[in-house]
């Protein structure tokens, strides 16, 4: 869907300005030592440059846009208005809004003007220009990337095509390395495949990401990190098109990478659960026991995490029952529902829809065996929460309101009511009340 060009239009003009407005002198020296305030321009360029990848790694996205827009004053100051390098930084800029913030129009903008400095800089000799080609190839396939986020998929097809030929020359000529060509035939390829994945054309797309894969194998070996994100897009395309044997073997290869990268107890469980999840969807009898084996293996991680992983914890472990229960374990199921109660109410609160959703599926649950007081209760305290939650009228409310009231009416629950009822005004005795003056007297019938 395209994106609403004035309200991202005036986000991105109000960044500009904030980047590259002189401040106050006093604000000035308060932030920076003396030296720096005097530094030449190539070296605070050097420096923006190093704090927009330090921002960008630490994911404070709005900091590293601000420099970015920065090295782009710095450079036309540093090289002119017509110097390829300038280019460079508005490539530089436009992917920084890709891939930090998603917008699309304004990564198109900062490339169309990288366009129109680099046709200034190209000059006979074309043999001089090494550094301009190496600059399109990824102006090229920059545009193709937000052309594919803004729907225009032939054009970005198009583009993409520019980039891979001319990055293909560049190789023939020897103007670049084959280690070079190929990081750039990887995200060539990724590009190719996102492509097809916006037209939802799994099938095509899947190719290019298993491309992607093999460059990355063939250049920094099949254990490294760098194979993982890849082999999730190839197990998720995989998935899509209904090949589950082959989605789970490579979640298990993604998996055993990070095993022996000394990974955080999260990041094991965040892995863990993607190769479960992609057991269950598979709907196979025979991925059971991978599913059992991988939930296990994330919960015992989150476990490790302590209070970090707590909340997720119970949220993996509900999922696990949900998965049980389909599989015709439902008294394990249940046990495990019961037991996990008292550690969502400490961790999401008394009234939470966690605590909610538990007694919601603990009544169905006592409903299912004919339980019918049991369920009555635990779907009442449901109906209690739910009512603070969301309000009486909101759709869950009242279908758990319906349920209540139906099993008001069994004879169990209705029975149940009555000796409760008749036991409490045994036991405490009404006086005999007198209407005082001037007040109206109240009928026990209301």
């Amino acid at each position: 869907m395209q994106e609403p060009q004035e309200t991202q239009i005036s986000s991105h003009l109000d960044e500009v300005v904030a980047a590259v407005s002189i401040t106050p002198r006093k604000k000035i020296q308060n932030k920076l030592p003396q030296a720096a305030l005097f530094q030449h321009p190539q070296e605070k360029l050097q420096l923006c440059e190093e704090k927009a990848k330090s921002y960008a790694r630490c994911y404070h996205y709005k900091q590293a846009i601000q420099e970015l827009v920065r090295c782009v004053a710095l450079t036309r100051i540093c090289y002119g208005d017509s110097h390829w390098k300038l280019a460079e930084a508005h490539i530089n800029l436009a992917q920084g809004y890709l891939q930090m913030k998603g917008l699309s129009l304004q990564a198109k903008q900062h490339i169309e003007k990288a366009q129109e400095i680099l046709t200034n800089s190209i000059d006979p000799p074309y043999n001089d220009n090494t550094d301009v080609f190496k600059c399109s190839v990824e102006l090229f396939h920059t545009m193709g990337r937000a052309l594919i986020n803004l729907q225009k998929f032939k054009e970005a097809s198009e583009n993409l095509a520019k980039a891979e030929r001319l990055s293909k020359e560049l190789l023939e000529c020897g103007s670049i390395g084959k280690e070079e060509w190929l990081e750039i035939q990887v995200q060539l390829e990724l590009s190719l495949a996102h492509l097809y994945q916006g037209q939802k054309k799994s099938k095509e797309a899947l190719p290019h990401y298993q491309e992607a894969l093999e460059y990355i194998e063939s250049s920094k070996g099949k254990k490294s990190l760098e194979c993982v994100p890849v082999l999730r897009e190839v197990a998720r395309t995989e998935q899509a098109l209904g090949i589950h044997d082959s989605c789970i073997n490579h979640l298990l290869q993604a998996h055993f990478i990070i095993l022996e990268k000394r990974p955080s107890p999260e990041e094991v469980a965040d892995s863990a659960h993607l190769v479960a999840q992609a057991a269950v969807t598979s709907g196979r009898s025979e991925h059971h026991d991978v599913a059992e084996q991988y939930f296990q293996e994330c919960m015992a991680n989150l476990k490790e995490a302590g209070d970090m992983g707590r909340s997720k914890f119970l949220s993996i472990q509900d999922e696990f029952c949900h998965f049980l229960k389909n599989t015709g374990q439902e008294a394990r199921a249940l046990s495990m529902l019961k037991e996990s109660l008292e550690a969502k109410v400490g961790a999401f609160g008394d009234f939470s829809p966690e605590v909610a959703k538990t007694y919601w599926l603990l009544g169905r649950a006592d409903l299912a065996e004919g339980n019918h007081n049991r369920a009555h209760k635990k779907l009442k305290k449901c109906l209690q929460i739910q009512t603070l939650l969301y309000g009486p009228q909101d759709k869950r409310t009242l279908a758990t309101q319906k349920t209540v009231d139906i099993l008001s009416k069994a004879p169990e629950v209705a029975g149940k009511s009555r000796q409760a009822q008749e036991a409490k005004t045994t036991s405490c005795p009404t006086a005999p009340q007198h209407p005082l003056p001037g007040k109206a007297s109240i009928s026990t019938a209301d």
